[in-house]
């Protein structure tokens, strides 16, 4: 596949020119980015960073969506989360 698509979960995303990953992924129409720690969906709320409730995994790091713009080829997925008291 050419152009411009990163991985989603095993999907080819599409996203333009200057993109962040939770913009690409909403426009493609998710927006469950995994479950919170105690069971409830995390999903793109702040678009600043501040709240982290976008946290994914990029090429293996934990990054926050709303921050990480979107490249050709990288690998995306949902983070795990736990509650760590």
């Amino acid at each position: 596949m050419t152009g411009r698509f990163f991985d989603w979960n095993g999907s080819a995303i599409p996203f333009r020119e200057g993109e962040t990953i939770a913009a690409a992924l909403t426009g493609a129409g998710i927006l469950h980015l995994g479950d919170d720690s105690v069971g409830s969906e995390a999903r793109y709320f702040c678009g600043i960073g501040a709240c982290q409730n976008c946290l994914v995994r990029v090429n293996g790091t934990v990054r926050e969506a709303c921050l990480t713009r979107a490249v050709a080829g990288l690998s995306v997925a949902c983070v795990e989360r736990r509650d760590h008291d």
